[in-house]
């Protein structure tokens, strides 16, 4: 053995230390749960009434332990804010480029974004890409890790079975401004769109899919291991797409929609001003012809 530390170059007291299994915190957990649930329902929550939400379901918890939690979850309250995306500093941010543009056909817009499933031991990570126009989830990707593969995976497989959007929104998070998710977004002559920032309602269409993923499949059935919950979001998925009416869609489904190009439609508002907002809208529109001159382009 001293022989092997010597060889490895590793202190033998790191070999010897008795190893310890990591302990599930239950309260955390506890906390964890509520927090997601009452998020869901009320996503305009911060930090504040998240502490007197917790008091008064009994638990004695001040701000500073509800913030890290909320960090681990990814919340973040859906008001105005100054920082409500995270992003990497160095990774390029476009701008948003749907305000006020009506989305009249499927493969018109699409937009994706992760959020957090609980399971009975801890959370795991779920991505989606979602077709504006019929509100079809084209693909989804379960991981335990918050990296990027997960999410590429998801975009590799809604490309290859669908086809190609014109536009494809996202948040400003650091795996929707990576170097590989823009990359493989350019190759396919995608343009690039990204909410801005303190605007909730930019990518408003996926956060009513995880409002409606989380309140009829996840909560009712309480999942605890990830092969149950690949299972049981599989099955979710198929009813969501082919069974489940949708009121915004004239109670068809979304398959119907998306395979007829009759009857969904998708718009956010333009709330523009004359003035700071103008300037914006103006450079967005800049950024959208050059992303669309750069699509056409003939490699050189």
């Amino acid at each position: 053995m001293v022989r092997q530390c010597q060889l490895s170059n590793v202190a033998r007291a790191t070999i010897y230390t008795h190893k310890v299994s990591a302990v599930v915190d239950e309260v955390e957990l506890t906390l964890l749960r509520l927090l997601d649930e009452e998020y869901t329902r009320h996503p305009f929550y911060g930090s504040r009434k998240m502490v007197l939400f917790l008091r008064q379901e009994g638990h004695v918890i001040n701000r500073k332990r509800v913030q890290r939690l909320m960090r681990i979850l990814g919340l973040v309250a859906m008001v105005p804010s100054p920082n409500t995306s995270k992003k990497q500093p160095q990774h390029k941010v476009f701008p948003y480029l749907l305000r006020g543009i009506a989305v009249v056909r499927p493969n018109q817009v699409w937009s994706t974004d992760i959020t957090y499933i609980r399971l009975a031991q801890g959370f795991v990570y779920l991505v989606a890409i979602i077709d504006w126009y019929s509100r079809k989830v084209l693909a989804w990707q379960l991981s335990n890790t918050m990296d990027v593969e997960f999410c590429m995976e998801c975009l590799t497989t809604a490309l290859t079975e669908f086809g190609t959007p014109e536009i494809f929104n996202t948040d400003q998070g650091s795996q929707f401004t990576s170097e590989q998710w823009i990359q493989k977004l350019q190759e396919n002559g995608v343009k690039i769109s990204m909410d801005g920032r303190g605007r909730a309602l930019d990518n408003i269409f996926v956060e009513r899919l995880w409002r409606s993923v989380k309140y009829e499949e996840i909560y009712p059935k309480n999942y605890a291991k990830m092969p149950e919950l690949l299972l049981g979001l599989s099955e979710y998925f198929a009813f969501y797409n082919g069974e489940r009416f949708h009121q915004s869609l004239d109670y068809k489904t979304p398959n119907e929609v998306y395979a007829t190009g009759a009857g969904g439609g998708a718009k956010i508002a333009d709330y523009f001003s004359n003035q700071g907002d103008a300037k914006e809208a103006s450079s967005n529109e800049e950024m959208g012809q050059r992303q669309a001159a750069a699509a056409t382009a003939t490699p050189s």
